[in-house]
């Protein structure tokens, strides 16, 4: 398991969506008055991260693990849209959102994570068929 670097890019996404936490886009979130979009962003975030663990131990089966990593990713472009929404109604534009782009770049990077391994993973499987093919 372990040994598969898609299991290393999915591992990838977990500290990535935990270090989201700690920035200053995260605080923007938690004051939403309405509270509508704070927590949509931490569910966004959680299933994201819990699909991606889950799709890490489906490494036996290659077709379920691309399944429910394309799930992770559509929670985590939700989770994307959601930071873009919140990184334009900030205002300010200039210098001084160079740590709001941070965090939406870790967004991003996370996303980035689950399309390689998503990448690999499809790899492997096709590498799979032409050995399937070959006997």
């Amino acid at each position: 398991m372990i040994q598969r670097i898609q299991t290393l890019f999915l591992l990838l996404v977990l500290p990535v969506n935990i270090g989201f936490a700690f920035t200053p886009m995260f605080s923007h979130a938690m004051l939403d008055p309405s509270g509508w979009l704070s927590n949509g962003l931490i569910t966004a975030l959680l299933f994201s991260m819990a699909l991606s663990l889950y799709a890490m131990v489906l490494f036996r089966n290659r077709v379920y693990q691309m399944r429910w990593v394309k799930r992770a990713m559509l929670f985590q472009l939700i989770a994307l849209g959601m930071n873009i929404g919140i990184f334009f109604t900030v205002g300010r534009l200039g210098m001084n959102l160079l740590t709001e782009v941070y965090s939406v770049g870790l967004i991003v990077a996370g996303l980035l994570f689950q399309y390689l391994a998503l990448h690999f993973i499809d790899k492997d499987e096709k590498l799979v068929r032409s050995m399937d093919r070959i006997r």
